[in-house]
């Protein structure tokens, strides 16, 4: 006897299938990738260690009230091809680099082989590593509680979406690809791969998909349009310098950068708008058959024009809180109008903030358009 799959269990399985392709295909993509060294270390590896005593400190206040200073400490090595190895190694304490030395605390140490054949270690940081995951698995297991089974859907959603920028994304424009197709690329498969995750395959997440793909395309290209005549590229960027050494052992186009990056900061909100318009016609189709197109389009802007004010708010809010620091060195210097707005620190991150918001806005009318359209449509089919 022939099974009959459900119309879900076909997407499932469909959708399963296609992710083991694809994640297969990344693995083949990235051994193709021969990264250039920049930084070549010799023998140097980095490994954990434990202190198992401080020998000397010279820590103190500076006069900010900051501690700052030098430690030799006794480590012993735990991991790496020096594991269980005990040697000397400085430890210096800075804000942004070293630990604060105790008997007991967990480490990264800088290990190497001298010329004598001994073992030099420095310490490079605190061993962060597991404080880390257990917050990421705290939020999956929150996320997963809360939400049920769309939970576990969106932690999936949220882990492709990690996967594509990291193995697709930036290898692509490693290898010289347009950063703007490289974005446009990523954006359209995290979208495709969330909607059908979360919604399912339905005229719901089909138009989700479509109104995404429009308002991530407008963001783009507002802001390649307003960064053109406002003189404002990739090269403006404070990374630049390590940006052009990187392209000069790579293929990487460093002026794209920007606006791909501009495309995929704003992705999330605009999939977060796209769905729920697009869920909220849906649900008043449903309830409502006998509404026409226009007045489920009227419907879906009505409800829009909420969410198109929090999900801007939501975008400018965390690109100010991106660059607080140049907002505070800003404000005490007392920066006039005419240095602040001209400066390429604002005009960045103003071009970034505004143009992702209004790839949201835009996107509202767009999916209720498609929506109500194609919903009254089926009616009529």
């Amino acid at each position: 006897m022939r099974t009959k799959w459900t119309p879900h269990q076909r997407t499932a399985i469909g959708l399963s299938l296609f992710l083991v392709v694809f994640i297969g295909a990344l693995i083949v993509f990235n051994a193709q990738i021969e990264r250039v060294s920049l930084r070549p270390n010799g023998s140097t590896q980095f490994a954990k260690a434990t202190v198992v005593k401080v020998i000397s400190s010279n820590i103190g206040e500076d006069e900010n009230g900051e501690m700052q200073g030098n430690q030799v400490v006794q480590l012993k090595i735990t991991s790496g091809p020096y594991e269980g190895h005990v040697c000397e190694a400085q430890s210096p304490h800075a804000n942004h680099a070293g630990a604060y030395c105790v008997p007991g605390l967990k480490v990264i140490a800088l290990v190497n082989l001298s010329a004598d054949g001994d073992l030099v270690a420095s310490v490079y940081n605190y061993d962060r590593g597991l404080v880390l995951w257990v917050l990421i698995g705290l939020f999956f297991l929150i996320l997963c509680a809360i939400g049920g089974r769309k939970g576990v859907t969106s932690s999936a959603a949220l882990i492709f979406t990690f996967v594509c920028i990291m193995f697709l994304y930036i290898p692509m424009m490693y290898i010289g690809v347009s950063p703007f197709f490289a974005a446009s690329l990523t954006a359209v498969l995290v979208t495709f791969v969330s909607m059908l995750l979360i919604g399912g395959w339905s005229i719901k997440s089909l138009c989700s998909i479509l109104g995404t793909a429009a308002g991530i395309l407008m963001a783009g290209l507002t802001a390649q349009l307003f960064g053109y005549f406002g003189h404002i590229s990739g090269l403006n960027v404070e990374e630049i310098e390590t940006l052009a050494y990187i392209s000069q052992n790579s293929k990487l186009d460093v002026s794209g950068i920007l606006y791909s990056g501009i495309l995929i900061s704003s992705l999330g909100a605009v999939i977060d708008v796209s769905m729920s318009i697009a869920s909220t016609i849906e649900e008043i189709h449903g309830t409502n058959p006998s509404f026409t197109a226009k007045q489920l389009f009227q419907s879906g802007i009505r409800v829009g024009k909420d969410m198109m004010g929090t999900m801007s708010t939501t975008l400018i809010l965390a690109y100010a809180g991106s660059s607080i620091n140049t907002l505070i060195i800003l404000y005490s210097y007392s920066m006039s109008y005419l240095q602040y707005m001209n400066g390429y620190e604002i005009g960045i991150e103003i071009l970034s903030g505004i143009s992702g918001s209004i790839g949201v806005i835009l996107a509202v009318p767009f999916v209720s358009a498609i929506s109500s359209l194609w919903m009254t449509r089926q009616d009529h089919k």
